[in-house]
């Protein structure tokens, strides 16, 4: 598939380049599938490539001294996977779904950021979205109640499909579930038992709908939100 022509194009780090510049991507760039549970890459290995996630989701996470694991982080399609400049990965990366990524060759890559001013700007953008993304990930993880937390991420997971598929959240929103209920909890620092009786409030409260397991319809993204910022259910942690 040619740059031009690839289905996250005007959302991933390309999306301000012009042809010449697309044209030297092609290039370089080849895809690469991971299925899910298979590490991408390991907290402090060097890479050789940077990425796009283009279809699936990826985890990030660290290994804490007494071996429990941490999700810190998802990537969706169109987010950037590696850091330009520092070859050593800051978390473990691995594939919560099938996941395919567009890889990019780093040292041709990190050539061309160097030169093409519409490259830069756009991964400075993406790296600043990353940095408010982290800020609103520390309050639903230090503020937040139950409720809240899984209206949250539900809402978060309907912003960023929309975006990418280019839909309008004033509709009806059908979202994939890109993580179990396993991985929900320990995403969102809660127990399997609490993710369950909080995904049947939603349901309850009509906030979602449970077409199976992984597939979820929120008829008002508004009310979810409200839900996520507002609901004071289990009270407020100290």
């Amino acid at each position: 598939m040619r740059c031009a022509d690839c289905q996250i194009r005007h959302r991933a780090v390309c999306s301000y380049c012009g042809p010449s510049e697309l044209e030297f991507l092609d290039a370089i760039k080849s895809y690469r599938t991971f299925r899910p549970g298979e590490e991408i890459v390991a907290m402090g290995e060097s890479t050789d490539f940077l990425g796009s996630v283009v279809e699936g989701c990826v985890g990030l996470s660290r290994i804490m001294s007494d071996g429990r694991r941490q999700m810190v982080g998802l990537l969706f399609p169109s987010d950037f996977l590696g850091r330009p400049m520092r070859p050593e990965a800051p978390f473990d990366a691995v594939a919560v779904t099938d996941v395919r990524l567009c890889i990019f060759s780093r040292p041709r890559f990190e050539t061309l950021l160097k030169s093409t001013p519409a490259l830069e700007q756009r991964l400075l953008e993406m790296t600043l979205d990353e940095l408010d993304s982290a800020r609103e990930w520390m309050v639903l993880l230090g503020r937040k109640t139950a409720k809240e937390k899984l209206a949250s991420f539900f809402a978060i997971a309907a912003r960023r499909m929309a975006a990418v598929q280019g839909l309008s959240l004033e509709d009806e929103v059908h979202i994939a579930l890109p993580l179990t209920r396993e991985d929900m909890a320990d995403y969102l620092g809660l127990t399997i038992e609490t993710v369950s009786r909080q995904i049947g409030a939603l349901k309850k409260a009509g906030m979602i709908e449970m077409t199976d397991a992984r597939h979820i319809v929120i008829p008002d993204y508004d009310a979810l939100v409200e839900m996520a910022g507002d609901d004071s259910d289990g009270g407020m942690i100290a």
